[in-house]
């Protein structure tokens, strides 16, 4: 399993280089549109026109399918994690059954304690990953905040965008929810968990 973890991660570097490498060709090309349109050559300008979206449309493509593929990525590593500390209860519940049967209670007392350790780690890693997946994604980002992030991009570069976009009034972006609380509780937990 953790070899299909390393061959998906490694899909979709691929991908994201690719997407980088039309990114580049997609430059040149604008680049030699211009030097025709300069020249007078609207054939050949035509063709780069073509060249340069086409290079656009296919980086916009690679980088979909990485983040697809990035998103599968997430939900592998979820299951691999989940199976190591399912082996852990598995392995406390068995001690617990030994436990049991010798009825030594300072023994019962610390495999409970252990067992409620292992169900929160479970309960954490299970919620950060859900808050990953939901987070990397690219199909799952409301379309609100997409369009926030474009205006507030465009304002900082002092362009004007050409689409309806919600206006100052309807912006969440700086606004403390309960639910960044909570994921910063979790995150907090979670780190402590890998220290240990």
């Amino acid at each position: 399993m953790e070899k299909h973890l390393f061959n998906l991660k490694f899909a979709a570097k691929e991908l994201e280089r690719n997407s980088k490498k039309c990114d580049k060709e997609e430059k040149t090309e604008k680049l030699k549109l211009k030097k025709a349109i300069e020249k007078g050559n609207m054939e050949v300008a035509k063709i780069h026109a073509e060249n340069a979206i086409r290079q656009k449309t296919q980086s916009l493509n690679f980088l979909r399918m990485s983040a697809r593929i990035d998103a599968t990525a997430s939900r592998v590593q979820s299951a691999v994690t989940t199976k190591k500390v399912s082996k852990s209860m598995e392995g406390v519940v068995k001690g617990m059954s030994a436990a049991m049967k010798s009825m030594n209670l300072e023994k019962i007392s610390t495999l409970m304690d252990n067992f409620e350790k292992q169900f929160e780690d479970l309960d954490v890693q299970t919620s950060v990953m859900e808050g990953a997946m939901s987070q990397s994604t690219a199909t799952n980002i409301p379309q609100d905040s997409v369009d926030i992030l474009m205006r507030q991009a465009a304002d900082e570069a002092g362009l004007e965008l050409n689409m309806e976009l919600p206006g100052p009034a309807q912006q969440t972006i700086g606004k403390s929810t309960q639910a960044s609380t909570e994921h910063d509780e979790l995150s907090q937990r979670l780190a402590r968990l890998r220290q240990v």
